[in-house]
């Protein structure tokens, strides 16, 4: 049933591009080549629509679901790498998609709520301001009067997103069974990934909740503003949040006529990137235009507004440390470090040669340094970086993926905001800041503070511990002193197998020193575990001569 369901599916993608007259490219994608050996031996036609090429893909992409609108939408700000026509349709599906009718709307939060609609709004505008793949937005006004917008989920679109997540993880598992490639690339963990991130934006209360965590962490900026959130109006699919007013980053010549300081604006966007990547470790991942405005109230001085906290990413500690010392490896051209950092975090096969790898990286980075924004395209560089690193059996980070993307949109932006930006040279203070603070003295002891308590619950097992670790160090010291000794079989005992003596007064003289250090009580514990761990240890030192005589003699 599941394998039938999936053919019926494809067979409906197929369908509809080649309605919307694709028919010059469905016969290039492999996976449609059945069916369209099938039509053909059917004698099956479809009219297909008529007009520009761009219309026509965005009008397929509409039609085939939310999945598809978000690819759309993700292709969109990528100008460098499409026709102009083409982008600009696809620009259209980031707030344009056809929004759907308002007696859905009306039941949706009045069944959401358990109220009539104008006993929970004072006013509410049933015309959508915006509508997107996932969810469409409607003004209203709260009975307090504060003016608010609301975003609900579109009707279906969890059963929508299940079937065509479906066809991505049939194509991902035959790709891992056929394609050779497939292990580096990780298709199936990236489709995961991807499903993770869509589950995550299908629940409006968690956008809520990522919405005041950003809002928190840029409380005091004047580079980025974010909407309060209503929390007695938000539900899993209904969400409520401060209405704000702005200029869309995409309407570069209003925000000129206005006076706009657009090589601020550009750094900002940078800056603002590179402080959620690092100095937070929460970024907002779904940067396209129409989720990015610009409060021109003091042009000089111009501040972000951005909306829609669906996608938000983080990284573990791992990867982010790996990565800002890539980047700051790859601005100061030390590609030798770049490759040893790519063998250290796993992210290539440990026997590659760091010789090999550093100079294929310098071939492809070297070219970009010392030019603008509008000579260069990251995409093209990833893109290169991506084919070199196939010779070396790189395997693609699937929890990486996130944040490429988002890399490749603030790309796209700044190249239509201000192509002379330079990227590297705004980036790399906030990365040398940041990389300071994490190795400053002061941090790491900032860092021990927070993990004290833990610390203070361990060490309460210490006394015990170090009771256990004498006793059994000295069972192993009478074994090993015990004239005749012999192991089953016949064969003398010799030393004792094991962590024996060394180890023992290593641990202790270890957890004495942190014991003292914190200052637990009573203190005597942490100087007694720690002479006796010295003790031990220099016993330790002294006994391999007189059991070298002690072997001769046995000779």
């Amino acid at each position: 049933m599941h394998r039938l369901r999936l053919l019926l599916r494809l067979f409906a993608i197929e369908r509809t591009l080649l309605g919307h007259g694709l028919d010059e490219i469905v016969p290039h994608m492999p996976l449609f080549r059945p069916f369209v050996a099938v039509r053909k031996l059917l004698f099956l036609r479809r009219r297909a629509s008529r007009g520009p090429l761009g219309e026509r893909i965005r009008l397929a992409l509409e039609e085939l679901g939310p999945l598809f609108v978000k690819f759309g939408q993700a292709v969109s700000v990528r100008r460098d790498l499409l026709p102009g026509d083409i982008a600009d349709e696809l620009v259209k599906l980031q707030d344009k998609v056809p929004p759907f009718s308002t007696d859905r709307v009306v039941a949706t939060l009045e069944s959401a709520f358990g109220r009539k609609l104008d006993e929970v709004f004072a006013e509410f505008d049933e015309t959508p301001l915006a509508a997107a793949s996932i969810a469409q937005v409607h003004a209203a006004r709260l009975p307090g009067g504060q003016e608010v917008v609301v975003k609900i989920l579109r009707p279906n679109v969890h059963a929508m997103i299940r079937r065509d997540l479906e066809v991505l993880f049939a194509i991902a598992e035959l790709a891992e069974r056929y394609w050779p490639e497939a292990r580096r690339l990780q298709p199936i963990e990236v489709v995961a990934e991807f499903e993770k991130t869509l589950e995550h934006e299908l629940d409006l209360m968690r956008e809520a909740a990522s919405a005041a965590q950003l809002k928190r962490n840029f409380e005091a900026s004047d580079q980025l503003y974010v909407p309060d959130v209503h929390w007695d109006y938000c539900r899993a699919n209904v969400l409520t949040t401060e209405r704000i007013f702005g200029v869309s980053i995409s309407d570069i010549g209003e925000l000129r006529r206005r006076g706009t300081n657009i090589r601020r604006l550009a750094e900002n966007g940078v800056e603002i990137f590179f402080t959620q990547v690092f100095r937070h470790n929460f970024f907002h991942a779904d940067m396209h235009p129409g989720n990015i405005f610009v409060d021109v109230t003091d042009p000089e001085r111009p501040r972000y507004v951005a909306v829609d906290f669906g996608i938000v990413g983080s990284l573990s500690a791992r990867d982010q440390q790996y990565l800002a010392e890539n980047f700051l490896a790859f601005f100061q051209r030390d590609y030798r470090r770049v490759a040893k950092l790519h063998i250290d975090s796993a992210w290539v096969p440990e026997d590659t040669r760091v010789d090999e790898l550093e100079a294929a990286v310098r071939a492809v980075c070297e070219p970009i340094f010392n030019k603008p924004l509008k000579d260069i395209s990251f995409g093209l560089v990833l893109l290169r970086l991506l084919e070199t690193a196939r010779r070396f059996d790189m395997e693609i980070q699937p929890q990486l993926v996130l944040l490429q993307k988002t890399l490749l949109a603030i790309e796209g932006l700044g190249r239509e905001l201000y192509p002379e930006l330079d990227l590297w040279r705004t980036a790399m203070p906030v990365l040398e800041e940041w990389m300071r603070e994490r190795r400053d003295p002061r941090t790491q002891a900032k860092l021990l503070l927070e993990a004290l308590p833990q610390l203070s619950e361990d060490l309460r097992l210490l006394p015990e511990l170090i009771h256990k670790v004498i006793r059994r160090t000295e069972r192993r010291l009478n074994e090993q002193h015990a004239p005749g000794r012999a192991r089953p079989g016949g064969r003398f005992r010799g030393r004792g197998r094991g962590p024996g003596p060394q180890f023992a007064g290593a641990v202790l003289l270890i957890a004495g020193v942190l014991w003292t250090g914190l200052a637990a009580t009573p203190i005597w514990v942490g100087w007694l575990g720690a002479a006796v761990g010295l003790v031990l240890l220099l016993a330790v030192r002294r006994r391999p001569r007189r059991d070298s005589v002690r072997r001769a003699r046995f000779k």
